[in-house]
């Protein structure tokens, strides 16, 4: 290896850090090795940070520390280079509590604790569009193998993934080089809407995976001269993209689910844990849709949630529990947009559920019909979920204090930057109608 990428995921999920001769890495391994300024998890996605002090002033060093069972190949470079996630710490040696990937181990700590392993198996949305220099213009399909772009909605059609046969081998390649294990593609309700499934397995892993993937796929449509995508709702008028979780908890050194009883029939632990995420994820969808435009995407008969009703096998609705064998009884978390930090994303559902399993929550009932007859009770708008993480105590609790001040400065920031915009919308209807 002639390079080695140091990867570090901020607080929107973007690969941060820094880039070094693979001999200096080496050498760098026997001190403190490289460091970064904690003011990289205040930095918001225009790349701004908070007028108010989230930190201490003096914005210290953080010191980064690779996680050896994530060192990968970095395929799509001539020249031979790695990637590795690295944990930050500070100079005494204790943990930055804001990193994304503290902040889910403080979660799974808590299942360790009662002798719990959660199961994680994503499942994530994305479009390919047009390459679009211009912000705005809006974006369009692109343009596959038979010279034309798609129109209409092409669900599951194989022949319209085939459009962009080669974009895809180039990702199973990448994908298999670096040891993601992704698993089935399908074309999704969009023009241009894929989704890529991913095999069950370690929450901690399968973040690493997704914050992964995702920097694939972006990389491996540039070189075929389009662009991925994944925002919650890019085209108007179509379906948005998500990350559905499914979730499950294990017994840690039998592996037995504690989702069913002895006899096979779903346990008090499965119910608690609806419970959990009916009660707890409307206070955290801040970490599931965590941009502006991620609330264009909960909206009714586009297949997104607008409420945390619960059925088995019913799409409409915030959580589904998809049919299965006994042993693989889980719950579907249908509300993470693609644009959640998986992390993050992961870490707010688990810990939701968790919180239901040792409160002995009670869920509703399950509804047989659509859930979009039922009124829309999540977050409407990025300000109504901030408020809502905000006073959400008992996720800070477990998340961290500094992490939850972090996370809501950082997304006033963005909503402050948002608010100075002023939309074609406007500019159509208001110029000179008022």
């Amino acid at each position: 290896m002639t390079e080695v990428e140091c990867l570090v995921p901020d607080l929107a999920g973007v690969p941060r850090g820094k880039i070094l001769p693979a001999h200096k890495f080496i050498a760098g391994l026997k001190d403190r090795g490289l460091r970064l300024p904690e003011s990289l998890f205040i930095q918001t996605i225009t790349g701004d940070y908070p007028e108010e002090d989230v930190m201490e002033d003096v914005d210290q060093d953080m010191y980064l520390r690779p996680d050896p069972s994530t060192v990968r190949v970095v395929p799509w470079y001539d020249e031979p280079t790695c990637q590795v996630i690295n944990d930050c710490y500070y100079r005494d040696g204790s943990a930055v509590d804001i990193a994304p990937r503290h902040v889910l181990r403080r979660v799974l700590r808590l299942y360790e604790e009662k002798g719990w392993a959660p199961v994680i198996a994503p499942e994530l949305e994305f479009y390919l569009v047009k390459v679009n220099t211009d912000p705005d213009y809006p974006l369009e399909p692109p343009i596959g193998r038979s010279g034309r772009a798609e129109i209409g909605r092409q669900a599951f059609g194989i022949d319209a993934v085939n459009e962009f046969d080669p974009l895809f081998e180039d990702v199973y390649d990448y994908a298999e080089a670096q040891g993601l294990d992704v698993d089935t593609l399908h074309h999704e309700s969009g023009p241009a809407q894929m989704e890529i499934n991913f095999e069950h397995g370690d929450p901690l892993d399968l973040a690493d995976q997704v914050f992964l993937f995702k920097r694939t796929v972006h990389q491996t449509a540039l070189r075929h001269n389009v662009y991925a995508t994944f925002m919650a709702k890019p085209l108007e008028g179509q379906p948005g993209s998500a990350m559905h979780l499914h979730q499950s908890v294990v017994e840690r050194d039998s592996r037995l689910s504690l989702f069913v009883d002895r006899d096979g029939k779903e346990s008090d632990l499965f119910r608690w844990h609806i419970g959990g995420l009916q009660t707890y994820l409307p206070q955290a969808m801040l970490l599931l849709a965590p941009h502006v435009n991620s609330y264009r995407r909960l909206v009714k008969n586009f297949s997104a949630p607008i409420n945390m009703h619960w059925g088995r096998d019913n799409r409409t609705v915030g959580l589904r529990v998809p049919n299965s064998e006994a042993g693989d009884t889980r719950i579907e978390n249908r509300l993470s947009g693609a644009d959640a930090n998986p992390y993050l994303a992961i870490a707010a559902s688990l810990l939701c559920g968790y919180l239901g399993m040792v409160e002995r929550l009670e869920p509703s009932n399950p509804i047989t019909g659509s859930g979009y007859t039922k009124a829309h009770d999540l977050p409407k708008h990025l300000p109504d979920a901030i408020e809502k993480f905000q006073k959400a105590q008992r996720l800070h609790e477990h998340l961290g204090d500094l992490f939850g001040a972090a996370f809501t400065a950082v997304k006033w920031a963005e909503w402050d930057a948002y608010q100075d915009v002023i939309s074609s919308w406007e500019r159509e209807f208001l110029l000179l109608n008022v």
